[in-house]
């Protein structure tokens, strides 16, 4: 038995081998069968590069069914890090050296700043060559020398599969490492949530650098045997005719995209008349209620609303299939790990008390990588004596059915549309700017993303800087998302009862709310 056809992660896609597995728009779909044998062979190839059990694998990748299987391949051969296109030279820099990966996969061809950022660091550029001709999900890597055989461990349940950036209250951007296991429990649990089995289909349509679209659509997919479409990634203007071509029965989103869909769908009535959902799923966002009752009405299906974060491998909680009620508002019963929710003082809460959302099980992290202090902080003893909670910075309550409603953010993670924003790190940039001599990033309110980032600057005496070249100067080293869509300029940015700056409330205090 070859190394990676022995990880466990592999063990998971069981699908038929003539069934479909993975697609795209205007390709052949890849067969499970083939899909398993393309994945062994990648997996063996990284294997003889030297490549094993918790090497870290950086991979920037648009998305597409390639993405799809290179994530998969990788996370069962070693540890898959998925990274952002769209990153800004310095962002690469940062995460690169933060990750400090054995290898890159990069598209063939691709001479953009990943790269460069590569080259500068020394770290072995694999590229990756996908052929639109073939089925989709294959492709070949240029992997150059061989190492010794055996030069590779092969990964077990415990080793790390995947680590993913996550947003920080104050600090800097934390790596959260993921199991196989994890991988594993997360992949399981979502099917178990919606009943997905082979005869499922899901139009992905989610970036697949993040842990939502890698689990929930495109893993939790094949572990039932079902089949994927990987779209070249969201577009409304694209979406109802992919809809069309794949007919798929379900499909995964945040709210800010369920929101633009249904801008379109009057003028696609005879798509979606044609192309009946059984579902549609939401998560990593607050789904507005009067938003969720407009899908059910336009495409005739239920909408479940979910609650999920990298740290546990995306799914928590869910609302159910019918028939069990769906409750707008809430994003529904446990779906995987267990969720409780604490008091301030460590004791439970009581149905309808609210308290921090606090989660335990198989899918769940053991903790952010070479980070003491933030572990020391993330997880709370178990009132009773048992395992400890892993906090995840929400305040929700239960209610007597045991439904999750958020209620509120402890944490001050700017939540764009699902997108996380870590503040410090846009407060970063800013104040890297020579006029600028302090800077304090929040959230503001945004009527369809949640959240959108918002700045408080106090420039420097004698400096003439507009919101304008700001804003220019920080879409130069930041992603697009990150860049603050409001900078205000205060001679004194405001600070709290006990004198410390503070994030939270602070668009409210300088008026924007």
């Amino acid at each position: 038995m070859s190394a990676v056809t022995a990880s466990p992660l592999l063990s998971l896609l069981a699908g038929a081998d003539a069934a479909p597995a993975l697609g795209a728009p205007g390709r052949e779909a890849l067969s499970h069968g083939a899909l398993r044998t393309h994945l062994s062979h990648i997996g063996e190839e990284l294997a003889r590069a030297g490549i094993g059990a918790d090497d870290r694998v950086a991979i920037v990748l648009p998305n597409g069914p390639a993405m799809a299987s290179c994530f998969v391949a990788v996370a069962a051969a070693t540890t898959a890090a998925p990274l952002n296109p769209a990153y800004r030279d310095a962002e690469f820099q940062f995460y690169l050296d933060d990750l400090a990966p054995k290898a890159m996969i990069l598209a063939a061809g691709d001479q953009g700043p990943a790269r460069d950022v590569a080259q500068r660091a020394g770290i072995r550029i694999i590229e990756l060559e996908e052929d639109p001709a073939t089925s989709a999900g294959l492709f070949t890597l240029d992997i150059g020398a061989s190492a010794a055989r055996g030069a590779a461990r092969t990964p077990g349940v415990d080793d790390i599969a995947l680590v993913l950036h996550t947003s920080g209250t104050t600090s800097r951007p934390k790596i959260v490492p993921l199991s196989q296991g994890n991988l594993m429990a997360s992949a399981r649990n979502i099917p178990r949530t919606l009943a997905l089995s082979a005869a499922d289909h899901c139009l992905n349509i989610m970036p697949l650098f993040h842990i939502h679209g890698l689990i929930a659509a495109v893993l939790s997919s094949l572990a039932s045997g079902g089949q994927v479409t990987c779209t070249p990634g969201f577009s409304a203007t694209a979406f109802f005719g992919w809809l069309d071509a794949a007919r798929p029965s379900w499909y995964t989103a945040v709210p800010t995209m369920h929101q633009v869909i249904l801008d379109r769908a009057e003028r696609n009535r005879d798509i979606i008349a044609r192309a009946p959902l059984r579902f549609i799923r939401s998560s990593s966002s607050s789904l507005p209620p009067p938003v969720m009752t407009r899908l059910e009405e336009v495409f005739a299906c239920p909408v479940l609303e979910a609650y999920g974060m990298t740290e546990a491998a995306h799914q928590m909680t869910s609302n159910p299939l019918p028939p069990a009620p769906r409750k707008a508002g809430a994003v529904g019963l446990p779906a995987g790990p267990e969720v409780r929710t604490l008091h301030a003082d460590g004791r439970f809460s009581a149905a309808g008390e609210e308290g921090e959302i606090v989660i335990r099980g198989p899918n769940v992290t053991r903790g952010y990588a070479n980070n003491e202090a933030a572990n020391a902080s993330a997880f709370a003893p178990d009132p009773d004596g048992g395992a400890a909670w892993f906090r995840t910075g929400d305040l929700g309550v239960i209610d007597g059915n045991g439904y999750l409603a958020i209620s509120g953010r402890i944490k001050e993670i700017i939540n764009r549309g699902g997108e996380k924003i870590a503040p410090r790190e846009v407060d970063d940039v800013l104040t890297a700017h020579p006029d600028v001599k302090q800077a304090v990033t929040f959230a503001l309110s945004h009527p369809k993303l949640g959240e959108d980032v918002a700045a408080a600057v106090v420039m420097r005496e004698g400096a003439a800087l507009t919101e304008r070249a700001l804003r220019d100067y920080a879409a130069s080293q930041l992603a697009p998302f990150k860049v603050p869509a409001r900078v205000v300029f205060v001679d004194e940015i405001p600070k709290g009862s006990t004198g410390k700056l503070t994030r939270i409330g602070l668009a409210k205090l300088l008026g924007l709310e």
